[in-house]
Parts: structure tokens; sequence; C-alpha cells
């Protein structure tokens, strides 16, 4: 029997354009026990590298579709994607 495997760079490719490419990932995953003040700062500062990446949305999509539990996706924080999961469990 013949198995078709479907090519996995298209799942990928996107990521070559993002603004954060090669960026400290520490601006997108906060360190264990960041609360307050200075993980909304940090937050901030990833969601404002989101603001003007041209492939946020495919990025956020990502996050989604592989339940990316910890860090900011395309703009969008991990309570932000908490909240969408359960509104879409819902329905």
């Amino acid at each position: 029997m013949k198995t078709r495997t479907r090519p996995l760079l298209g799942d990928w490719e996107w990521q070559a354009e993002a603004a954060c490419r090669g960026m400290d990932s520490s601006v997108f995953f906060s360190p264990a026990g960041e609360r307050g003040p200075a993980r909304r700062r940090r937050e901030e500062a990833a969601r404002e590298i989101c603001r003007s990446c041209p492939v946020s949305d495919p990025c956020a999509r990502f996050a989604q579709a592989s339940q990316q539990y910890y860090g900011t996706w395309g703009g969008y924080t991990e309570t932000e994607r908490r909240a969408a999961a359960r509104v879409r469990n819902r329905k």
C-alpha cells in the first residue's frame, strides 16, 4: 500500500517572514512566576512587534490550531487564546 504524505513546508513557510524571526524568545514567553505589571509590559512589547508583522494572522492561526499553551503568538497572549478556545468549544 502506498501512503501519500503532504509536504509540511507550507505549514511553516510563513515563519520566514515573521517580524520576530531571530529575536530573543523571552519577549514572547514569560519566565516562571512573572505576574502583574511586568507581565503586562512584556506582553505589550510582544504585541507591538506582532502589530507590524506581515504574518501575524497565520501565526495566530498556527498557535490556535496546534494548541500552543504558552507565549504570545500573532499578537494574542496565552490567556486570550484560551478564552477564544473556550468560546469556540461552547458552540
